[in-house]
């Protein structure tokens, strides 16, 4: 299956400035990851850089030239003019140096311009980005920390390398994220001015697990999916965003992810956290029903007896009716989203339940069609809102499907 492009990436020209180290490969995973996702890829290499990795490398993964002499004006890696570094950085919408290392970020903290890249970098007005990349001992240098702290000083966003083996043998931090981490950290530099720029935003994703005992539980067939793609999507349109969850499904960057297992849980972190919330999308598929009573030890068969046990449900706790109340008492959040995944009459019950717990807006979705809904890549859905509006969603990815949820958030915080 082809990447899907990222509405964030789309008509974006990216700077991205590869120096000399051995995490160079990681690089052209990136460069070629960005591409697919809708990007402008512009390279500039440093004259390290290309001991590792060569031009032609970027330049076949990002279909654009390669740049790599401030003194050469040819199309052989040069520049156009004397002054195209210039363009170069005039028109970025990000400048990402990664791999940098300890020699690029001293020159850039201390406003060399020796070369092309910190010539580049001086002359950018664009958001800068630099993913430091070297052997542990290096990085925890006194020297190289406080580079480090020149560059967050100026307005750099820094990405902290990770923990691992360098290829000196030696083990510490100073590895290069893997791209997915990259890629997310660059979205979060590229949304800061979205439109939910200084909102909050709280989610819920996942299915309830109500448990039997110590090894069993009752849950349902929902993935997070759906809820994930909404915290990605608000987190793009550049709100700060809490996903309260029940799924296993990684975490995106820069969102703060709270992990329960119960509906009991997630209703007590959802009231915590709405406290300061703009809005609120229920996306969990929150269990009806639990188990009345939990057995404390694994119930054991008997294999004298065909007779099985009898398993008492009770009512979980409705969480949306609890921030009805509580939004009633105290006016936030200011939009709420519910969701209802039904198998029959939809959209009867959906408007029903709209009305019943005092929504915004009801996202309902059919879960008998077998290329939408629980544990797919797609979903059809249909928005109802509380003036009665009814605006159906063809069947598109969860990416596409969650985007256009907040953008209807997003004119209805304005």
């Amino acid at each position: 299956m082809a990447q899907e492009t990222i509405t964030l990436l789309q008509n974006k020209r990216i700077l991205l400035a590869v120096t000399g180290s051995i995490a160079a490969y990681k690089a052209v995973d990136l460069a070629s990851k960005l591409t697919q996702a809708g990007a402008a890829v512009d390279v500039i290499m440093t004259e390290a850089a290309e001991r590792f990795v060569t031009p032609l490398t970027f330049q076949a993964v990002t279909g654009r030239p390669v740049y790599n002499n401030l003194w050469q004006t040819d199309s052989s890696g040069g520049l156009p003019t004397h002054i195209a570094h210039v363009g170069l950085a005039e028109g970025a919408s990000l400048l990402v140096v990664a791999p940098a290392t300890a020699n690029t970020m001293a020159k850039l903290a201390h406003g060399l311009a020796d070369d092309l890249l910190s010539v580049t970098a001086l002359a950018a007005r664009c958001p800068v980005v630099v993913a430091p990349a070297m052997d542990g001992g290096m990085y925890d240098h006194p020297a190289t920390q406080a580079n480090l702290a020149l560059l967050r000083g100026q307005g750099a966003i820094i990405i902290e390398p990770e923990t691992g083996r360098f290829a000196s043998g030696l083990a510490g931090k100073g590895r290069l994220p893997e791209t997915s981490t990259l890629i997310g950290h660059i979205r979060l530099a590229l949304a800061k001015t979205g439109t939910l720029a200084g909102k909050q935003v709280v989610v819920t994703a996942g299915g309830t697990r109500e448990p039997l005992d110590p090894v069993r539980f009752i849950t349902n067939r929902s993935s997070g999916k759906q809820g994930y793609a909404l915290a990605q999507a608000a987190l793009d349109a550049g709100a700060a965003v809490t996903l309260i969850t029940a799924s296993d499904l990684p975490i995106p960057v820069g969102v703060n992810g709270i992990p329960v297992a119960s509906a009991g849980e997630m209703q007590q972190a959802v009231l915590e956290h709405i406290t300061k919330a703009d809005a609120l999308l229920m996306a969990a598929a929150v269990a009806d029903f639990r188990p009345k009573d939990r057995a404390d030890q694994k119930i054991k068969k008997k294999d004298d007896s065909d007779e099985a046990p009898v398993i008492t449900l009770a009512r979980t706790p409705d969480i949306l009716m609890s921030v009805k109340e509580q939004r009633a008492a105290q006016g936030i959040p200011r939009v709420v989203v519910g969701f209802a995944a039904e198998s029959e009459h939809l959209l009867t019950h959906a408007r029903a339940k709209l009305e019943r717990k005092g929504l915004d807006f009801l996202i309902a979705n059919d879960i008998t069609a077998a290329d939408a809904g629980f544990e797919v890549d797609t979903n059809r859905v249909v928005i109802l809102g509380a003036d009665g509006s009814q605006t159906p969603l063809a069947l598109a990815t969860k990416t596409r499907i969650a985007e256009a949820i907040i953008e209807l958030v997003a004119s209805a915080l304005i």
